[in-house]
């Protein structure tokens, strides 16, 4: 696993020029932007300067986001500008070869997760930053968020003992919106929500529990929204343009996308090289929209109520006749950044960019990003066969050990 990482402090980061950032992809994950671009920033000033779309809506956006930015359609413009580091946005289908040709380029890569949308492609892309010694880093802000540090600090400090499992239910209520209007729902896109939408909470199952998937296998099923008929072509609108919150019950979405061929509910099991048990369950129908980790150890168990600033990490720490409050309750912190997905985006791009410069370990983790992928393609194979256990195939030893090592020979 990834160590803990050790960000050099205010008094140890040396002043830098102001960094030349670009952004492939200006869509829905483009708002990134605000945390990279930072030219008053007295420690990394940096500066968001080039930005290619396909779209013109995309650089519609951009323009107006970045009057100042170079916007191009262009990716040879883009990678020939002189960039200090460029974040990929794109779809998850593109992750691959727009970040391949970065890497090649060159320069260093922040990847939006997933890494990629097979084993073949994750694989490909650290091969060839291991080859090419260019930085790589995937943009896994779960890492960041209060609630997932919170819950691994409480692990790491022996609160509940040995991790011995670790569960997690994810209810999506925005499932009909955020994922059966547009590319999402294409198997040939995204490969599944199990693995488009699974692989933070994979992630965050392996970080916490402290090992990866080495053996997987799921159910699951298009139980709701393959039954609605009415599809639109939404591939020129932006998720907010046809998100509707007052829509209940889920049959009566309309405008889906027109090819709809992913599971709507999913469950996974797993079991962990270091011998943990996991399961994840995943349901885009739910009247609520939150993720529930419980993780079990040899001395207790804790669980977040919520996953929000101001929410509640429950634990229980002492052994109880049937059900019992617990026996202590932590509130679920903002976080000292302020920003989107608690605070987590702004840390996230902090982290990426000082990487980039300086290099070193981080809290994310290109192994980890993979082992996420792996074992959620696995899980979609086991899925859409007869649900039988598999194995998640490995990793060769000197990738691990470079990109463990902070990507440093």
């Amino acid at each position: 696993m990834s160590q803990q990482a050790t960000p050099l402090s205010s008094s140890e980061q040396p002043a830098h020029r102001e960094l030349s950032v670009g952004i492939v992809g200006f869509g829905m994950r483009a708002g990134l932007w605000k945390y990279a671009h930072r030219p008053d920033d007295d420690q990394l000033p940096s500066r968001v300067t080039t930005i290619c779309d396909l779209s013109e809506r995309g650089r519609g956006d951009a323009a107006k986001a970045l009057p100042d930015a170079l916007i191009t359609d262009d990716l040879d413009q883009l990678l020939d500008a002189g960039l200090d580091a460029v974040l990929v946005t794109t779809p998850d289908d593109q992750h691959f070869p727009v970040a391949m040709r970065a890497l090649k380029a060159g320069v260093p890569v922040f990847c939006e997760k997933p890494l990629a949308t097979t084993i073949a492609h994750c694989d490909t892309l650290l091969q060839t930053a291991y080859q090419t010694g260019t930085r790589l880093y995937v943009g896994h802000n779960m890492r960041h968020m209060p609630v997932v540090r919170q819950l691994r600090e409480l692990i790491i400090s022996g609160r509940i003992g040995e991790v011995k499992t670790v569960w997690c239910r994810h209810f999506v209520s925005t499932g009909g919106d955020f994922y059966f209007k547009d590319w999402h729902a294409d198997r040939s896109r995204s490969t599944g929500l199990l693995l488009q939408k699974g692989a933070h909470d994979l992630d965050v199952i392996h970080w916490l529990a402290g090992g990866y998937s080495s053996t997987v296998s799921a159910m699951g099923d298009l139980m709701v929204y393959g039954n609605i008929t009415d599809r639109t072509d939404h591939s020129r609108d932006r998720m907010w343009d046809w998100y509707d919150k007052g829509i209940w019950p889920p049959t009566e979405q309309s405008g889906l996308n027109e090819i709809v061929d992913v599971e709507d509910v999913s469950m996974m099991q797993m079991r962990l090289d270091n011998g943990v048990l996991a399961s994840y369950e995943q349901c885009h129908f739910a009247p609520d929209y939150w993720r529930n980790y419980t993780v079990i150890g040899t001395k207790g168990r804790i669980e977040n109520l919520g996953d929000g600033p101001g929410d509640v990490i429950a634990i229980w720490d002492h052994r109880h006749d049937g059900h019992a409050e617990p026996d202590e309750k932590l509130i679920i912190g903002e976080g000292d950044a302020g920003g989107s997905h608690g605070g987590a985006d702004p840390r996230l791009i902090s982290e990426f960019l000082r990487f980039a410069v300086h290099g070193g370990k981080t809290e994310t983790s290109p192994i980890a990003a993979r082992q996420a992928v792996a074992a959620g393609c696995v899980a979609t194979d086991s899925l859409r066969s007869d649900g039988s256990a598999r194995q998640v195939p490995q990793l060769p030893t000197e990738l691990i050990t470079y990109f463990e090592d902070g990507q440093q020979r």
